[in-house]
């Protein structure tokens, strides 16, 4: 399984392939089946489980591909900026 989100929405794609394709294969397989979405398959960072993982790593049988976007803006500097006027 590929999946990307945006904003407003989620994309899935279930691919399937040898189990020894490696995940730039994977992405691949799915960037064939869906030609038209609006994904920066070349240049997003990918991982599996919410951690970053090289494109030529091997994923592990029924294991999902994350395809991230950058952030707008750090959490952790929205939150301090939101709490400073009620200090």
């Amino acid at each position: 399984m590929v999946a990307y989100a945006t904003a407003e929405r989620q994309f899935l794609w279930p691919v399937e392939i040898d189990s020894a394709a490696s995940i730039a294969e994977v992405i691949a397989a799915a960037r064939r089946g869906a030609p038209d979405a609006p994904v920066p398959w070349d240049e997003a960072p990918v991982g599996i489980f919410g951690e970053l993982r090289s494109r030529d790593a091997v994923p592990a049988d029924a294991e999902r591909i994350e395809l991230y976007r950058p952030l707008g803006a750090d959490p952790r500097q929205r939150r301090r900026a939101r709490l400073r006027p009620r200090r």
